[in-house]
């Protein structure tokens, strides 16, 4: 049958209002909760919810609680399918140095000397084939050959597919966080699917409100592949998570939006070091 998402959009403040009042409610229910940002220029966010079964009675109690300024509630099937193969069927595997990122039915065109990284995308972000996750992938092979970082974190990890090419490459504890928990159990898989677990922890976090930031801070490598606006937003929080002279790697940046983006961090006492320029999104090294 697979599962139903539940979903409403509403301005950020009222988003995350609703977010932490359907959380409460239904925290003994166990159902997966997760809030994105889905228009930057107007600060809209979607709040969904996912479960198993009959949605009405959850629609209308989410109605009880959020009362009238809720207009609508969509809400959309997930069926259950191989995820795999509907996601990554007729796609080419990636390239990105030595990187390659593949599905399960393209195996076979792994070489000598790749870094293969076999994605289940499913509901996750990551495939490998958007511009910021390639040019993510290709700016840490060019940090990695330079910096021998300690540990490293993945910030909206999606499939963790940078997490993982991470792990494969430098061999160092990976901490890859997510704000949708649908996100962090497909990226939990991917970990396991390749063998990555003895170097990657997911977890579901919001920003950096989580106990394993404290326990893993400083980290000497911090990856961040999300949008623009939240990233400037968290450039004095990645400043305080951040090594000294330890390197960030920052995408989900339309051309447009890097000066922006760059003045933030320039304001963190970040200093530029290069940008990569991938279909109309860039991805950037920084260093403090």
């Amino acid at each position: 049958m697979g599962q139903t998402r539940l979903f409403f959009a509403a301005p950020k403040d009222a988003a995350y209002a609703r977010y932490r009042i359907l959380e409460a409610a239904f925290e003994e229910d166990g159902y997966p909760l997760a809030i994105v940002e889905i228009d930057e220029a107007t600060a809209v966010y979607e709040v969904s919810l996912y479960l198993d079964g009959d949605a009405a009675p959850v629609e209308n109690r989410i109605r009880e609680l959020l009362g009238p300024d809720l207009t609508e509630i969509g809400s959309e099937k997930l069926p259950d399918i191989d995820w795999v193969t509907h996601t990554l069927q007729g796609l080419e595997p990636v390239r990105a140095g030595r990187f390659l990122v593949h599905g399960s039915h393209d195996r076979d065109r792994r070489r000598i000397g790749d870094i293969a990284i076999e994605i289940e995308a499913g509901l996750a972000f990551g495939t490998g084939h958007h511009g910021t996750t390639s040019g993510c992938l290709e700016m840490i092979g060019r940090v990695l050959k330079k910096e021998k970082p300690a540990n490293a974190l993945d910030l909206g990890t999606g499939s963790a597919v940078l997490a993982i090419a991470l792990a494969k490459l430098a061999h160092i504890p990976v901490l890859a966080t997510d704000i949708d928990p649908v996100a962090a159990r497909v990226a939990s898989e991917n970990v396991r699917l390749n063998q990555a677990e003895a170097f990657v922890t997911t977890v579901t976090a919001t920003g950096f409100h989580h106990p394993a930031f404290g326990v893993r801070r400083p980290f000497d490598l911090i990856v961040a592949n999300i949008l623009a606006r939240p990233l400037m937003r968290l450039a004095p929080a990645m400043a305080a998570h951040l090594s000294p002279g330890g390197s960030l790697v920052l995408s989900g940046i339309l051309d447009h939006q890097r000066n922006a983006v760059l003045a933030a961090y320039v304001g963190q006492d970040f200093r530029h070091v290069t940008t990569l320029h991938r279909e109309g999104w860039v991805t950037i090294h920084l260093k403090r």
